[in-house]
Order: structure tokens, then sequence, then C-alpha cells
């Protein structure tokens, strides 16, 4: 059914950078969540209501904050597809991020709500009337939500959506919810008992942690998180496919919104290659990083020494000294500047950015060992974090 209605709505489906293209996505996805989502909350909400059942009535509710959060989404996904202008150079691709917030607050004062209604019923119980037509339809529903979460999840990875992933999470999230509303009406139908409340509460208590968790994740976006380490490894291995490039560091990930990052890092090259060419190859890394990735990209490039056998060992030498102390640690940009007496080893100490170390304490233990394994060895360090 997912992949019918991609063929049926989405003509050139495969290219997904195209921004239209996308576009089209996120409008198959909201739509189908809007008209879905209404479908389920009417049958609900009458069947709940001719049963007299809480619990099935606050997941009507719910469903009908998640046409609610569809709609958003819409509208977000539309707002987030328009071109580039003079006062915003990177794009409107962030309000996308923008509409889940606001669907992710919506989806946590809707599980405050239920709340409230569930303790004034478990307060004031009554016997909900439950018959097999209930039943039936509680099952249907349960099938159709966990549908609409392969219909989500499928989008959402083919174009990298937060947002539709978000509500993927929601469906499968309401698939739970409404199965312990099927619980509670099968206690009620055949043992009658009724747990109609305590059920509407963990309805509840389960939209609200859902709510709060999908809130953080899109905040941490919002705010600037660490990228996807499969990203950046590999852009890692894409860039020393090409000739003369040693390695590369420093690497930056900006995020403006799905399929509009900007990344930018430092490609090490022979200190003794032709500049000219080694510029052109850079030049055509960013293009090809570009087609391959659809990224931006901004290199710097930073010449080292490579066939100088003292310089080579020295760095070999220096890094298991920096592993020693700490295995997290790495180097780069190594130099040395031989003045006679002294020899000065330069070079950028790279500290993971969780990793509690004390900057000054380990710079000197650093130099400290370097100089005595050679006396005329001196540690000129500057420490950084990575932000990868």
């Amino acid at each position: 059914m997912t992949n019918f209605l991609i063929k049926l709505f989405i003509k050139d489906k495969d290219n997904v950078q195209d921004r239209n293209v996308r576009e089209k996505y996120g409008m198959l996805s909201s739509i189908t969540g809007v008209i879905v989502n209404i479908l389920l909350s009417v049958f609900k909400l009458i069947i709940g209501a001719l049963a007299g059942s809480m619990s099935i009535i606050s997941d009507a509710l719910n469903n009908i904050s998640d046409a609610g959060s569809s709609i958003v989404t819409m509208i977000g996904f539309k707002m987030s597809q328009k071109k580039v202008d003079s006062d915003h150079p990177w794009g409107h691709g962030r309000m996308e991020y923008i509409s889940a917030f606001f669907v992710d607050i919506l989806i946590i004062l809707v599980g405050f709500e239920l709340l409230q209604s569930s303790v004034e019923k478990i307060i004031n119980p009554e016997l909900p009337n439950i018959n097999n037509v209930t039943i039936i339809l509680l099952v249907v529903a349960i099938l159709v939500k966990l549908w609409l979460f392969v219909f989500y999840k499928k989008i959402a990875k083919t174009i990298s959506s937060a947002a539709i992933k978000g509500n993927a999470y929601d469906s499968i999230s309401d698939s739970i919810s409404t199965l312990a509303v099927l619980v509670s009406a099968l206690v009620a139908r055949f043992m009658g008992v009724s747990i109609d409340g305590y059920v509407s509460l963990l309805v509840s208590v389960f939209i609200l942690i859902t709510g709060f968790k999908a809130l953080k994740e899109i905040i941490d976006i919002l705010l600037g998180m660490k990228p996807d380490p499969e990203f950046v490894s590999d852009i890692e291995k894409f860039a020393v496919k090409y000739d003369t490039i040693e390695g590369i560091h420093d690497i930056m990930v900006h995020d403006y919104g799905p399929g509009r990052k900007i990344v930018s890092f430092h490609a090490e090259v022979p200190a003794n290659s032709d500049i000219c060419r080694a510029h052109d190859i850079i030049d055509q890394m960013e293009q090809d990083i570009f087609e391959e990735f659809g990224c931006i990209t901004t290199i710097h490039m930073d010449p080292i020494v490579v066939d100088n056998e003292e310089i080579n060992k020295t760095r070999k030498e220096t890094e298991e000294i920096v592993k020693g102390i700490n295995e997290k640690f790495s180097i780069h940009d190594f130099r040395m500047t031989d003045g006679g007496e002294r020899v000065n080893l330069i070079f950028d100490l790279v500290v993971p950015t969780d990793e509690k170390v004390n900057v000054e304490e380990t710079i000197t233990k650093i130099q400290n060992e370097i100089h005595n394994k050679n006396k005329k060895y001196y540690a000129v360090i500057k420490v950084e974090h990575s932000y990868v």
C-alpha cells in the first residue's frame, strides 16, 4: 500500500534531492496522516460515547491531536521548501524542525488533558458497555496505526525528515495505547470489571513520555547536535580516495534543515605538492561531495611533510605518547622547527568534548614525556575539541 501511494502521487520518486519531489513526499505523508487519524478519531468517539468508555474517548482525542500534528507538519514542510532569500541565505529548512517542535508541544498538552480526565474516571468508575463490534473496531484501529507507522517510517527514511520520523514514533505509541484500551474493553466485556480509568491514565502517561522524548530530540537538533557518525565516516572515506589527500581533520557540520548541510574540514596534502594541482583536486572534491551527499563543502588545505623520515618517526612517537595518556586523544598539523639546540614539536591536540580533563595538566604531562624522550624536544601544543 505504501509503495502504491508513493508511485501514484510522486512521479519522480527517486529524485529525493529535488526540492519539489521532497515537498511531494511531505505533503503525501501529511495528507495521509490527516485523513487516517480523522477517520480513526470519528469511529473511536462514536464507539467510546456509545460504550461510555473514557479510555476509548481518550484514544480518540489522541488521534485528533495526531491529525492536528499532521496539519502542522504539512504547513512546516511547505514553509521549509521556500527558496533562499536575502534574509535567509541558507533557506528555510529549519521550519520543518520548528513545526515538529510545535507538534510535540501539542502531544504533551493532549497528554496532560487526558491525565486529568483519567483521574476523574478513576475516582468515579463506571462499567463501560462493550460489545463485539467495539472490540473488532479497536483491533482494526491497531492494524491501521501499525500500517501508518510503516508508511511514515519509509518516507522519513527516504527524505531524511525529522518531523515525519516523529510522526512514525507517535503512530507506534498510538498502537500500544489502543492495545491497552482493547485489553480494558476485553476485561469489561468478559469479566465485568472496569479498569477503564486506569487504562486511560496509562495511555495519557504513555503519550506524555512519547511527547517529551520527541521534544528533546527536536530541541537537540535546533540547538545544534553532533552529526550522524555514519555521515562523518562516509565523508572521511570519500575524501581520502583523492590523489594527494593524506587525511582530513577539523570536520564541522552545520544543519540548516534536511538537505541543507554545510560541511567544512581541513585536507592534508604533501608539502612538496604542486599547489595549483592540489587546489584543483580540492575544488573537484568540493563539487563531488555536493553531488554525492547534497551538502555545500568548504575545504582548507593543510600542507604536511610526508617524505622526511625523522619527522615521520617523531610524529609517530608523539602520537604514541598522546595515546598512552588517553586513548581518545589525537593529534594533527604536526610540524618540527629545528633551532639547533632546541627542536619545537608543534601540533594540535584534539580532546573529545565530553572528556573531563584538566587542560593545563594534560599539556604539561605530554610536554614532559616528549622532553624526557629527547632533551632537545619541546612541545608547543594547541588544544581543541572535536565537533563530530
